[in-house]
C-alpha cells in the first residue's frame, strides 16, 4: 500500500507539516510505503484552462506537476494537509488542486473497469488547522478537498480537523492532538489493506 502525503502549507514545521509527519509515520508503522510532496516546494504554475488535457488526460504545461501526477496515480491513499487560509486551501496546495483537471479528465476518458486501483477504490483524506474556533470554519477547505479526490478519482473517507492552533508549534505542545495523527495513519494503513 502506498499512501502519499501533500504538504499545503508555506511556512516549513508548522502545525500541518507536524501532523502530516504523524500521519505518515503511522501509517509506516502499519507497513505502507508513503512518498510526500511538498506544495510549497514545488515549481508550477496554475492551470491554464486551456483544455489540452481534454483528448489525453495528460497535462500539457511541462512544469514539476509532471513529478506529482506519477505520485497521485500509483497512491491507494492521498491525505492532503493544510492550514485554514479564509477558510480554504493555501495557494501552495491550490496549485496542485486546480492542476488536477488534467487527472480529472482522464478519469472521464476512462472505463470504470479501467478505473479500479489494484482491485480496490482509491482513498482520500483531510488534514487541517486553523486559528479561529468558528462553527465554519472548515466547510470550505473539506468541499475543496472534497472535490480534488473526486478529480483524481479517490473516495473521500475523512479528515483530521483542529481548530485554535495559530502559533507555529501550536501542535508541538498538544502530544494528544500528535497521538490522534499518528493513530490516524496507522487507521488509513489498516483500512487499505
Amino acid at each position: 500500500m502506498i499512501v502519499l502525503g501533500i504538504y499545503g502549507s508555506p511556512r516549513k514545521g508548522g502545525n500541518t507539516d507536524k501532523l502530516l509527519d504523524k500521519v505518515l509515520e503511522g501509517a509506516r508503522s502499519r507497513g505502507a510505503a508513503t512518498n510526500a510532496v511538498y506544495a510549497r516546494d514545488l515549481k508550477a504554475s496554475g492551470c491554464l484552462e486551456c483544455g489540452g488535457c481534454d483528448k489525453t488526460g495528460t497535462c500539457v504545461v511541462k512544469d514539476g506537476m509532471q513529478d506529482v501526477y506519477p505520485l497521485m496515480s500509483e497512491a491507494d491513499a492521498v491525505v492532503l494537509a493544510s492550514p485554514v487560509f479564509f477558510y480554504g486551501l493555501t495557494s501552495q496546495i491550490k496549485v496542485v488542486v486546480d492542476r488536477s483537471q488534467a487527472m480529472w479528465a482522464r478519469k472521464r476518458l476512462k472505463s470504470e473497469d479501467e478505473r479500479v486501483h489494484n482491485g480496490k477504490k482509491r482513498r482520500g483524506y483531510l488534514v487541517a488547522a486553523g486559528a479561529t474556533k468558528g462553527k465554519n470554519l472548515f466547510l470550505g477547505i473539506e468541499l475543496g478537498a472534497r472535490y480534488f479526490f473526486d478529480a483524481i478519482d479517490m473516495e473521500y473517507k475523512g479528515s483530521l480537523l483542529y481548530r485554535g492552533m495559530e502559533g507555529r508549534s501550536d501542535v508541538a505542545s498538544r502530544p494528544d492532538v500528535l497521538e490522534d495523527a499518528f493513530r490516524f495513519g496507522q487507521e488509513i494503513a489498516e483500512e487499505g489493506r
